[in-house]
């Protein structure tokens, strides 16, 4: 049977070239993928860039900058792009024309913000960029890492022009250093001489110091005394203003004194004959209080035998009540043999009678209660009239003794009045007197008052003498020890600026300088696995690619089912297929490889590992291929499309693995492009050989796996159709 279906494809040209034709899908598929993205940046140099230079120049230091030009001319000899000097319509038009795929521009201001380094709020220089996304996106991605290249190119041409300006600063500043170490010299001198005056200043001021001292004791022994004059005037002034006050009281006092005692004799005569006629009353007074007592004491008799006669009337109304009470209750019984209308009667006269008898009872009572008090009263009022009596009797007494001492009264009045008229005229001598010494003190006081507060004044101004003296004193010997350091630190500064000089002639720069500070750093690459282009990082991907294509397009034009001639068993039909499949495996997998290593000039770490890498792959998707094709037929091809499209996107050919998208990352362990992915890294770009094995032996396992199924399925299908045929030829 292999030798039939070998024989059906060469004497068949329309299986033939078909066959042939697919050999080369692999090639086509992924050497075109290959060599169009081997080395795409080899041609940047092709890619059209607009610059747009508008920079109009500044002055810096006597030093014309035009940054604007020196950049558009560096652009221009790096050769990075095909950069083309332009307008700013021009380069806008050309870029929504697609003429231009980036757009550099470089504003006016762009050297004058270059000067602004050491002003108080610098400028930064800015550079536009432009691109036109919507025609070419890669192409904008590759602008912005140029974008950043030309970026710290500009940074180093202007760091470079500041450290030249900064290094020419500092050899001028060694000059200035040799003249400043000059005049520190000739401060060191002065300063000598200002030490030796500070010196005797410091002497002069000790002894005014102390002068103003004694003078500040002095003076505070006089203000003491001119305080406690002024306080002692100031304490007699008050006296004699209150003396002064109080004469004029008293004199007041004196003449209104002598009026009264005038006006006392005047009144003591009045009164004297007053005393006489209230003797002669209370004499006929006397008499008409017997006949009130004798009437008193006839009218408690009379009260208390009223009081008596009320009790027994209201004894007897009470028993009259309680008398009424019983008749009353004994009519009750009998008004039931009555007639109704006569029992009525009876019964209310009853009752007014008892509301009668009981008024009049509470009527004797109040009664008998106010007989007892009449009674209490007049014998109260007997008590008092005794009492009156005798008052009266002490009071007779004394106004007799008072009516026998007028005439003295009378005598003495007279003298009294005398006398104070004497006394008034003598006081209002003495408060004149006293006013005039009020006056005089007055005059003192203020005197007094004005001399202290100029001694005060005097002593504080002598205090602060002496205080601000002593602080003299002291700050001199400050400044002498000032002066001295002074000294010391001019001849240092000397010294130090003479080493500073010296230091500062030793720096020498040139264009090396300038570039080590402009750019300090540089970033030495060192890769593990380094891959060289694009296309050598590509190859695993785009070969699995085309391989798996290779296997679809076989499946078209090569018959996995129908056998060449009738089948004599289920193994023997699975084999010729299958060395059908392996013999186009295996040669245009070497094809591959050929075009790889010697066109692309691919780079591997091992060419035995590359090879049998690409073998297994190609097997491992006919396996696969077959297996779906066998079994299913045009739906397995679907099928076999649809694996193809989740292996190109969970592969992790192009992009990581982490950064597709989590649902997907689920496929990547399933699909046996993941493993044919890694194991050409490794024959290529890593040579890892224990991970070499480990995923080509993932494939192995895909295609014995489905080589067994395939197997399996011509097994049953040969006993199925043509186990019959065999037995009864």
């Amino acid at each position: 049977m292999i030798k039939s279906e070998w024989k059906s494809i060469f004497t068949n040209r329309k299986l033939l070239i078909p066959i042939i034709a697919v050999l080369f899908i692999p090639v086509m598929y992924a050497g075109m993928f290959l060599w169009a993205f081997w080395d795409p940046y080899a041609n940047l140099s092709d890619l059209p860039v607009a610059v747009v230079n508008a920079d109009e120049g500044a002055e810096y230091n006597d030093t014309s900058l035009t940054l604007g030009d020196d950049l558009s001319e560096k652009l221009k000899e790096s050769g990075q792009f095909k950069f083309v000097s332009v307008s700013k319509e021009e380069a806008d038009e050309g870029l929504v024309n697609e003429d231009y795929y980036l757009l550099i521009e470089i504003p006016e201001n762009f050297s004058q913000h270059a000067t602004t380094l050491l002003d108080e709020e610098p400028q930064k220089m800015v550079i536009t960029y432009k691109a036109n996304e919507g025609y070419n996106f890669l192409s904008s991605q590759i602008g912005e890492t140029a974008m950043d290249r030309i970026r710290a190119e500009v940074n180093k041409q202007v760091s470079a022009t500041y450290a030249e300006q900064l290094f020419d600063s500092i050899t001028k500043l060694g000059d200035g250093f040799a003249e400043a170490s000059d005049g520190a010299s000739a401060l060191k001198d002065g300063a000598v001489e200002i030490n030796t005056g500070a010196s005797d200043l410091k002497g002069y001021l000790e002894q005014l110091a102390s002068s103003t001292i004694e003078l500040r004791d002095g003076t505070s022994t006089v203000v003491d005394g001119i305080q406690k004059a002024a306080t002692g005037s100031t304490d007699l002034n008050s006296g004699l203003s209150t003396l002064t006050d109080g004469t004029k009281q008293l004199a007041d006092g004196v003449n209104q004194t002598a009026t009264g005692a005038e006006q006392l004799n005047s009144g003591i005569q009045t009164y004297t004959s007053g005393v006489a006629k209230l003797n002669e009353s209370y004499q006929l007074l006397s008499e008409k209080e017997k006949e009130l007592i004798n009437s008193l004491a006839i009218l408690q008799s009379s009260s208390v035998t009223i009081n008596n006669s009320a009790n027994q009337l209201s004894e007897g109304s009470t028993q009259v009540t309680a008398g009424i009470q019983a008749l009353s209750q004994q009519l009750n019984q009998l008004s039931a043999s009555l007639p109704a209308e006569q029992a009525a009667q009876l019964t209310e006269t009853m009752k007014q009678l008892e509301t009668g008898s009981s008024s009049v009872s509470s009527g004797l009572e109040k009664l008998a209660n106010g007989t007892a008090a009449l009674s209490k009263g007049t014998t109260q009022v007997s008590s008092g009239a005794g009492q009156i009596s005798e008052g009266y009797k002490q009071a007779q007494q004394g106004i007799s003794q008072l009516n026998n001492s007028s005439g003295a009264l009378k005598e003495g009045s007279a003298s009294l009045a005398t006398g104070t008229s004497t006394l008034a005229s003598k006081m209002n001598e003495l408060a004149t007197g006293v006013q005039q010494a009020y006056v005089g003190s007055n005059n003192l006081v203020a005197g007094l008052n004005e001399l202290a507060a100029g001694s005060s004044q005097l002593k504080s101004g002598t205090g602060t003498l002496a205080d601000k003296s002593g602080e003299l004193a002291d700050g001199s010997s400050k400044l002498t020890e000032g002066t001295e350091q002074l000294a010391e630190g001019t001849e240092t500064l000397q010294s130090s600026l003479m080493d500073a000089s010296e230091q500062s002639k030793e720096v020498s720069a040139n264009d090396s300088t300038y570039d080590m500070v402009a750019s300090p750093v540089d970033v030495e690459v060192e890769g593990v696995n380094e891959v060289p282009n694009y296309g050598t990082g590509f190859t695993p991907y785009f070969l699995s690619l085309g391989l798996f294509v290779g296997a679809l397009l076989i499946s078209i034009v090569f018959p996995f089912v129908q056998s060449a001639i009738k089948p004599t068993g289920g193994a023997s039909w699975f084999i010729s297929k299958v060395s059908v499949l392996g013999i186009v495996g295996i040669i245009q997998s070497l094809v591959v490889v050929a075009i790889a290593l010697f066109a692309l000039k691919l780079e591997t770490q091992s060419v035995g590992l590359f090879i049998l890498s690409t073998i297994i792959t190609s097997f491992t998707y006919l396996a696969i291929v077959q297996l779906l094709v066998t079994v299913l037929g045009d739906p397995g091809r679907f099928v076999a499309i649809v694996i193809l499209i989740l292996q190109l996107t969970t592969s992790a050919g192009t992009f990581p693995l982490e950064l597709i998208p989590q649902p997907l990352q689920i496929f990547n362990k399933f699909l046996p492009m993941t493993y044919s992915v890694q194991s050409f890294k490794a024959s290529i770009s890593t040579g890892d050989i224990s991970h070499f094995w480990s995923t080509n032996g993932v494939l192995l396992g895909f295609m014995f796996v489905c080589l067994a199924l395939t197997l399996g399925y011509f097994m049953l299908v040969f006993k199925k159709r043509h186990s019959k045929e065999t037995v009864e030829a």
